[in-house]
């Protein structure tokens, strides 16, 4: 199997956990952030009528986690639902009691919501200011409340450092790593020009390979699934086929 170099586009501290992992795996990995995390400066959320966060990331978690000053006897009472496997694992760790864990992206954990039963009203979506919208709306159509809360937002790389450039431009193939579509975004623009043909794009579902469409890279791999496993093994597979 050829082991390539793989470009890391997530978000810190994401892109550091992805790196660990990629080199446990045998590879090469070139941290290379495209998007950066900055809280917004808010007062102490209200809290008031919600009985249910909603996480569609595990930085979501964190940055909730620090607004309100660490999981309190009230944070405590109520239920974290989670995206997929690493959000679930940030909730943990959090120190979350009652957690709900999904296995796909928003639209699949809004549906897991609206399926359960039993569940008491008082939602509250946190995720960065780009991500309002689409869940809350989703609950409220199906009768539940339901608000969103942005406590940070993305704010794309200003461009890319030699070695990133290098390998991007090398002879030899190159993966490069997407964990969202506004990363791939970021990326898009910064590498308009540079010559795509011999690497290879891996993404953690379809949604982050569009923007992805102009660079006329040698192969777009999406995961099974959206989450960090299914990346990972999208990642041995692009491997696979160089």
């Amino acid at each position: 199997m050829v082991t390539p170099p793989v470009i890391v586009t997530r978000a810190e501290p994401g892109a550091s956990e992805t790196v660990e992992r990629l080199r446990a795996m045998g590879l090469t990995a070139i941290s290379s952030p495209m998007l950066e995390l900055k809280s917004l400066d808010l007062p102490m959320p209200d809290l008031s009528g919600i009985y249910h966060l909603v996480f569609t990331s595990a930085n979501g978690v964190r940055y909730f986690v620090d607004a309100v000053g660490g999981i309190n006897e009230q944070v405590a009472d109520l239920t974290a639902w989670c995206v997929g496997p690493a959000t679930t694992v940030a909730a943990k760790a959090a120190g979350f009691q009652r957690i709900v864990a999904g296995d796909g992206n928003a639209n699949d954990l809004s549906d897991l919501i609206l399926s359960s039963d039993g569940v008491e009203d008082g939602f509250l979506h946190i995720a960065n200011s780009a991500a309002a919208g689409n869940l809350v709306a989703r609950l409220t159509e199906a009768g539940r409340k339901a608000r969103f809360l942005a406590l940070y937002e993305t704010v794309p790389a200003s461009g890319l450092d030699e070695e990133v450039k290098a390998a991007l431009v090398s002879d030899a193939a190159t993966l490069i790593l997407f964990h969202s579509a506004k990363a791939a975004e970021a990326f898009a623009n910064l590498t308009k020009g540079l010559p795509m043909d011999t690497n290879v794009v891996v993404a953690i579902s379809g949604a982050a390979t569009a923007p992805l469409e102009s660079l006329n890279a040698r192969a777009v791999v999406a995961a099974a699934r959206p989450n960090e496993d299914a990346l990972m093994e999208a990642v041995l597979l692009a491997c696979k086929g160089l």
